[in-house]
């Protein structure tokens, strides 16, 4: 995720109060790099601060800063700042060590560090500074970040700092009727759409349903309906359907139609009419492609002029279409969560679709919890073993590696 353009930063309390919004938490045991360009806030990217077997041999760990901030080709410096669990962010610092290797590495890479902090439970200090006249100790109550003028204006704008990501509320309960109806939905669904997986009339019908649902409003409610949301989480239990809707959200329905005919999944006749809850009409005939006013037409929006359609694995990983469609993405992300509040074998699915939506926004500690909980609902689900392996390894999806694609939280007023 980049930082929007239109935010004035007065002191190091705004770019330190800037961080928990960016993130959308407030960071523990944490390394926090913002890239610079000019005078302008980058990148954000967060890592655990290491252990003691690393802050001695911290050469990996460097390389891995490294590369993470190499991704924006703009930067020419870097803020950092260590968000640690004690309470007066103490000097001298057991990060001391590991700053100063990160001085010289980001130096050497064009990117050296203008500003550092360390940052504890109530105090704050300047890393560099040990003037106590000026920087006395045990440092600044942190009460003058949440106080800064640009959290204030970040919370006027909407912006808001929740739980840590693996601290998250559990979802609210789910009416034991609607479950139960919702459940022997998915369970009637899911024997008619086995019947159908060789259908390509099928997996237009399954992506006009979910491309209705993510063209909605984002601001109308979600009102629960037993027999649509069983047949929605029936199709993410076909792996083809699942990952056609994912590429639909982010680059559009021919991408998806055309990814997975590349991947030989669908037979020319058309075998049994294809199937869709009621309350989406049109799906009782074995026509082909997309029918209806939602079905998209010409070359992918996002695209410039006479660019090909993108591949599933691009599309995976956030190299195509060069901008992915975020109002999609957003909505996506909403209905997941919608949808796996019921739990089950589709709620890994969810949480998978989830995860793979927030490595997209460069959000990886988020991407990681989603990630596990998926794994928790279904352990051995391999696309959230080998997402959350990118996650680990600290692979950057393209889009939050490139600002004109990263998505931005803030809204495009913010941009």
């Amino acid at each position: 995720m980049t930082s929007p353009d239109h935010l004035t930063v007065r002191s190091p309390e705004d770019i330190l109060g800037f961080i928990p919004h960016s993130l959308g938490y407030w960071p523990a045991q944490s390394l926090v790099a913002m890239t610079l360009q000019g005078t302008r806030l980058g990148a954000t990217l967060r890592l655990d601060l290491p252990g003691r077997e690393v802050l001695a041999a911290p050469a990996k760990f460097l390389q891995a800063v490294r590369r993470y901030l190499a991704a924006d080709k703009e930067a020419d410096g870097t803020l950092l700042a260590f968000f640690t669990s004690n309470g007066s962010a103490s000097s001298p610092s057991p990060y001391d060590g590991l700053l100063a290797g990160l001085d010289s590495m980001l130096e050497d890479a064009g990117m050296p560090v203008r500003e550092a902090w360390y940052v504890g439970d109530d105090f704050w200090r300047e890393a560099w500074c040990l003037d106590v006249s000026c920087c006395p100790l045990p440092g600044r109550p942190v009460q003058q970040i949440r106080d800064s003028t640009l959290n204030t204006e970040m919370v006027y704008r909407g912006s808001s700092i929740g739980p840590q990501p693996e601290e998250q509320a559990p979802a609210l309960p789910v009416p034991s009727l609607y479950l139960a109806a919702v459940r022997e939905a998915e369970t009637a669904w899911s024997a008619q759409l086995d019947l159908r997986r060789a259908s390509r009339q099928q997996f237009d019908s399954v992506l006009r349903l979910w491309l209705d649902l993510l063209d909605r409003p984002l601001k109308e409610a979600w009102l629960p309906e037993a027999d649509r949301d069983g047949f929605l989480r029936a199709s993410l239990l076909v792996p083809a359907y699942r990952d056609a809707v994912l590429m639909m959200a982010a680059a559009g329905t021919q991408a998806a139609r055309a990814g997975a005919g590349q991947l030989g999944l669908f037979r020319d006749e058309c075998l049994l009419a294809p199937v869709a809850p009621q309350a989406f009409p049109g799906t009782g005939a074995c026509a082909d492609g997309l029918q209806g006013a939602a079905a998209e037409t010409g070359p992918p929006k996002e695209g410039p002029p006479g660019a090909g359609i993108p591949g599933y694995g691009d599309v995976l990983m956030g190299v195509a279409p060069a901008v992915p469609d975020w109002e999609r993405l957003n909505a996506l992300d909403l209905a997941l969560g919608q949808l796996a509040a019921a739990g089950g074998r589709a709620a890994a699915a969810s949480f998978t679709g989830r995860g793979w939506i927030a490595w997209c926004r460069g959000r990886g500690s988020y991407s990681a919890a989603y990630l596990r909980q998926a794994l928790d609902a279904e352990p051995g689900y391999r696309l959230a073993e080998l997402l959350l392996e990118l996650v680990r390894r600290g692979t950057l999806c393209g889009w939050a590696a490139r600002k004109e694609a990263a998505w931005q939280k803030f809204g495009p007023d913010a941009a």
